[in-house]
């Protein structure tokens, strides 16, 4: 017996598993970002398959008329030979006809066209999907799953065995599949590629640099050629040049572009809840005074994280570095859970940070989250 699988892709990073491996055109692709009830998750599968939900059965009654033949021995052709009669029975026609309709589940359709389809199911950001609903849907796709169809899940690295602790009869089910980071020889094609086509050069050194802050994404190496262009002005070939940027003028680039990307959800964070009575200054080593939501974002900046899981004591211990009066284990608990939650009702579709209260870790999940951390002006 051949077996199925359950595939889980889990990224790192914010690039998802491509749309290279399955095209669109021959599988089914379910955004976890837009699913909020499972209704959302079932009709976006029904859209994508085109089936219908409504099932008409029609039946008819009638009387049909009747012809008959009679003829003579040496008739062998009715017509051919006139020594043949021909007989009708032809009763009044009264026919009716009744048509039922019956509505099936969008569950039920939507399995069904994925069994009869048998292309691959698709879930990105499976892990912004509630935790009750993921068990509600792993449930209802496990026997399609036992039948062969395949299933990749596409998930945030520390998310990668939610499928398994929503539904256990997964297990033996669940094949992991780990989407990397781009490497420094990866990162550093892009300016090495993209600079001579405005007939420039860049220096080994800046190329280093940039590979060495994107925290392996390709989208801030992007962003940065692009600041670092806007900063010599450079807008055509024709402005052309070799370009070997100073530590500062990188500095500037970095910068720069931490304003732009990251500024907006750590404002966010640094204010917290809309009503909350934990507005206590705690005062910082370096002089400056903030409340217990913006000391843990100095205290992760302190960090200055990757995409990284950050234990507790670690991040106690950088508390204790940068303030003078350190809060207890269980203010630090509440107010970083109240951060995860801010953080996933952000608009994007991986939180920049997620907090597991039960292990007491916390994940830095977003590249130009940490990018900011890294290189924002916090203190402002």
């Amino acid at each position: 017996m051949q077996a199925s699988y359950c595939y889980w892709a889990y990224k790192i990073g914010e690039d998802s598993f491509g749309e290279g491996a399955f095209p669109p055109d021959n599988a089914i692709w379910v955004d976890g970002g837009t699913v909020g009830e499972e209704e959302d998750f079932w009709a976006t599968i029904i859209e994508q398959l085109e089936l219908f939900q409504g099932v008409s059965e029609q039946s008819s009654n009638g009387r049909s008329n009747e012809i008959g033949a009679e003829g003579t021995a040496e008739a062998n052709f009715l017509v051919a030979k006139g020594s043949g009669k021909l007989s009708a029975k032809s009763a009044e026609t009264k026919a009716s006809s009744k048509l039922q309709t019956r509505a099936v589940s969008s569950r039920v359709t939507a399995l069904a066209g994925l069994r009869e389809a048998m292309i691959p199911l698709v879930v990105d950001d499976f892990h912004y999907i509630p935790r009750d609903l993921q068990g509600s849907l792993v449930r209802a796709l496990k026997s399609p799953i036992f039948d062969g169809l395949p299933v990749v899940l596409i998930a945030i690295p520390h998310r990668r065995f939610d499928a398994l602790k929503v539904e256990k009869e997964m297990t033996g089910r669940l094949h992991p599949i780990e989407i990397p980071l781009w490497e420094g020889r990866e990162l550093g094609y892009i300016p090495r590629t993209g600079f001579p086509l405005v007939a420039c050069t860049l220096s080994d050194d800046a190329v280093a640099s940039f590979s060495r802050e994107a925290i392996g994404s390709p989208h801030l190496v992007q962003d940065f050629c692009r600041a670092l262009c806007r900063q010599n002005a450079i807008k055509t070939d024709a402005d052309g040049r070799a370009l070997n940027p100073s530590e500062e003028e990188l500095k500037e680039v970095y910068s720069e572009i931490a304003e732009t990307i990251g500024r907006p959800i750590f404002e966010k964070l640094a204010r917290g809840p809309r009503q909350r009575t934990d507005r206590i200054s705690r005062k910082l080593r370096n002089g400056g005074e903030v409340d217990i939501y913006g000391l843990i974002l100095h205290a992760l900046a302190h960090i200055r994280p990757g995409l990284v899981t950050i234990e507790y004591e670690e991040l106690r211990a950088a508390i204790r570095e940068v303030a003078i009066d350190a809060p207890q284990l269980h203010e630090v608990a509440r107010v970083l859970r109240h951060m995860a939650s801010i953080a996933a009702s952000d608009e994007s579709s991986t939180p920049v940070i997620d907090f597991d209260e039960e292990e007491k870790v916390l994940h830095v999940t977003d590249p130009f989250f940490a990018f900011y951390l890294r290189w924002g002006e916090i203190d402002s």
